[in-house]
């Protein structure tokens, strides 16, 4: 299967009951996620099932699938499911709290024909979210299912007062799956591209010959950086570390180009 970057699935999940196993999930059951390097602020989750061989119950493994005690005690997880017919090989609910950001990554282990597919239905999905998935932001609700292929660049930023909990599903490539994923192409909405804060700042940067002035000479990425920063907040443009740092690694070449006159 040729995998598009998302697709919609034409499925039904039972949100209110997965709203009711969500909120008995007690606090001290989140934990925060393995990949300390990709995230800042709150990114935590539950697994529900995962396999038995995991360094940790969210981390990955090539072991058979365990059903953890969350997914055990509490059958309204399943009957949520009920309507997909998939062959699960781990379920984790992950949370990224208010004003949290994941950082742009690759998921390198969904790469390839028989790699797992990566499901997201989001619980909890306020509108302050922005999922982006190669530079397009996908635009999901709360109750939809999503395949998004996440082995391609994305990150995600929480500008919410509240938190997003997505219900992540890693399914093996099965007929059923494969068939919903090709049916959802078609109402699938299609992603937005719309201009970031750091997008708008090049453009700015571009058009003004003393803010480029002020740039162009400095041969210090850390200081480069840190002057970049401030001068996009001081024009209401706000954007991460991380960000500058991404877009400095996917187009170095491009962004030192766009200081000279």
């Amino acid at each position: 299967m040729s995998r598009p970057i998302c697709s919609r699935l034409p499925v039904v999940v039972d949100l209110p009951l997965l709203l009711q196993a969500l909120q008995a999930i007690a606090e001290e059951a989140w934990c925060g996620h393995f990949n300390t390097d990709y995230f800042a602020g709150d990114w935590s989750g539950v697994a529900l099932i995962s396999a038995a061989d995991a360094l940790s119950e969210l981390a990955p493994g090539r072991g058979l699938p365990l059903h953890r005690t969350p997914w055990l005690r509490d059958e309204r997880w399943r009957l949520g499911l009920r309507e997909l017919a998939l062959d699960i090989v781990s379920a984790r609910l992950l949370r990224l709290g208010p004003g949290g950001r994941i950082h742009e990554h690759r998921d390198y282990d969904l790469e390839g024909p028989e790699a797992d597919l990566r499901l997201h239905i989001p619980l909890l999905s306020p509108p302050a979210v922005d999922f982006w998935l190669e530079g397009q932001r996908v635009p999901m609700s709360a109750g939809e299912c999503w395949f998004l292929d996440l082995a391609r660049v994305h990150r995600v930023d929480n500008f919410d007062t509240c938190a997003r909990i997505h219900l992540v599903l890693d399914c093996r490539p099965g007929a059923w799956l494969t068939q919903k994923i090709a049916e959802g192409l078609r109402d699938t909405p299609a992603p937005q591209s719309a201009d970031s804060a750091l997008q708008r700042f090049q453009r700015l940067v571009a058009g003004d010959a003393a803010l480029a002035a002020t740039l162009q000479h400095m041969t210090d990425p850390e200081i480069f950086i840190e002057r970049t920063l401030e001068l996009a907040a001081e024009h209401g443009l706000p954007f991460s570390r991380e960000e500058l740092r991404a877009a400095m690694r996917n187009g170095r070449r491009q962004w030192n180009e766009q200081w000279k006159g």
